[in-house]
C-alpha cells in the first residue's frame, strides 16, 4: 500500500549521517545528549514499519539508486478527436516495434464503439508487446458500465478506463491493478494535462529512482497529438514531424527530442527543494516562466517553503503565464 510518512529534517540527517551504525553508536556520536529524542525517532520508524532490527547489517547494503530501461521508449500518449485522420494502427505497429509497453489513449470527442473495439482487437490479434492500456473516452450513449467492466476481462491489457464528461464522480476498483472511473471533468483537449496533485503521486521504487536521474513525466515517452504530430507530449508546441511522413524511430534518434528526458526535478526551479520531488509528476509543457524550460510547473499549487497547497489557477503570480498559455478558463481539478 502506498503511503507517505513525514519526518523532521533532524531525523533525515540522522539517517543519512549515521548509516550502518548501531543505535548506541548514534547516541554516543551526540554524547548521549539526545538519547530520548533518538529513542522517539526509532520508535516512530518502528511503529510505521519503516525499519527492522538486525545483528547483521552487512547483509543489507545501501540501496542502488541507479535506473535504466532496456528500450528507447517505455510509454506513449495517443490523442484523438473528431477531426483526427492519421493511421492509428500504423502508430501501434511502430510502438510495438519499439517495445513500448504502456499506452494512454485520450479521446476528446465521442467515438464509435466499433472503432475502439477494432483497436483492442488489433492488439489482441498481433500478440503485441504492449501490456498496459489506459483509455479516456467521453460519456456517450453506447457506454454501459457492465459492458465496460467486462472489457477488463476480455482485453487483459486494459488497466484503466476513464469516462470523462460524466454525470458523477466514481472510482470502481475492478482488481488491484484495474480501475474504472467516472469523472464529471470535461477533458476536451490536451490543455487539461500537467496538473500537479498529491492524487497523482507515484510511491514506488521505480519512480523514486527514475526521478532522481530523469524527468518523471517525459522520460522514454513519445506522443501523437490530434493532428498526427509527433511530440514529447501533446501539450507541447514543438513537433518533430507528422506520423504520416516520419517514423517514431527516427524521432527517438533526434537529440532535440530526447533532451527534455534529462530534466529531473533536481534541476527544476522550486521543485529541487520540494520533499515530494522524487514521487511527483512533472510538466514541461506549462511552466511558470514560459521562456524557461526548467521553471516550476505552472499547474502546481504547492509551496515547499510553507508546506501549503493552494489553487494554482487563482494565484496572481501565475496570471501572466496562464494568459500566455490561454488557460484563463481552466479550473483546478
Amino acid at each position: 500500500m502506498q503511503s507517505i510518512h513525514y519526518i523532521p529534517n533532524s531525523l533525515y540527517e540522522l539517517i543519512e549521517d549515521h548509516f550502518g551504525k548501531t543505535i548506541d553508536d548514534i547516541k554516543e556520536a551526540y554524547q548521549n545528549q539526545y538519547d530520548d529524542i533518538i529513542d522517539e525517532y526509532i520508535e516512530y520508524l518502528n511503529e510505521n514499519n519503516c525499519v527492522f532490527f538486525t545483528d547483521h547489517p552487512e547483509c543489507f547494503p545501501a540501496m542502488n539508486l541507479q535506473w535504466d530501461y532496456p528500450y528507447k521508449v517505455s510509454n506513449a500518449i495517443i490523442d484523438w478527436n473528431k477531426n483526427s485522420n492519421y493511421n492509428i494502427f500504423e502508430v501501434l505497429n511502430q510502438l510495438d516495434m519499439l517495445h513500448c509497453k504502456h499506452i494512454q489513449f485520450r479521446f476528446y470527442d465521442p467515438i464509435e464503439k466499433e472503432f475502439l473495439l477494432k483497436i483492442l482487437d488489433f492488439l489482441n490479434q498481433k500478440e503485441s508487446i504492449i501490456n498496459s492500456l489506459e483509455i479516456y473516452i467521453p460519456n456517450t450513449k453506447w457506454i454501459r458500465q457492465e459492458e465496460m467492466e467486462n472489457w477488463f476481462k476480455e482485453h487483459l491489457r486494459i488497466s484503466l478506463i476513464c469516462i470523462h464528461s460524466s454525470f458523477d464522480d466514481e472510482i470502481i476498483k475492478i482488481t488491484d491493478d484495474k480501475i474504472f472511473i467516472h469523472t464529471k471533468q470535461q477533458i476536451i483537449s490536451s490543455s487539461h494535462c500537467g496538473v500537479i496533485s498529491m492524487n497523482y503521486f507515484s510511491i514506488n521504487l521505480k519512480t523514486f529512482t527514475e526521478s532522481q536521474h530523469y524527468n518523471s513525466c517525459l522520460n522514454r515517452k513519445i506522443a501523437i497529438d490530434i493532428d498526427g504530430e509527433i511530440k514529447n507530449c501533446p501539450s507541447m508546441t514543438q513537433s518533430f514531424g507528422n506520423i504520416e511522413n516520419n517514423t517514431l524511430k527516427q524521432t527517438l534518434n533526434n537529440s532535440d527530442f530526447t533532451a527534455v528526458w534529462n530534466i529531473p526535478k533536481d534541476k527544476v526551479d522550486t521543485c529541487k527543494t520540494c520533499e515530494f520531488r522524487y514521487i511527483c509528476t512533472d510538466c514541461r509543457a506549462y511552466t511558470e516562466d514560459p521562456k524557461n524550460l526548467n521553471s516550476k510547473p505552472l499547474k502546481c499549487g504547492y509551496n515547499p517553503h510553507t508546506n501549503e497547497w493552494k489553487d494554482w489557477s487563482t494565484n496572481p503570480l501565475k496570471k501572466e503565464a496562464i494568459h500566455y498559455y490561454k488557460l484563463k478558463d481552466f479550473k483546478q481539478t
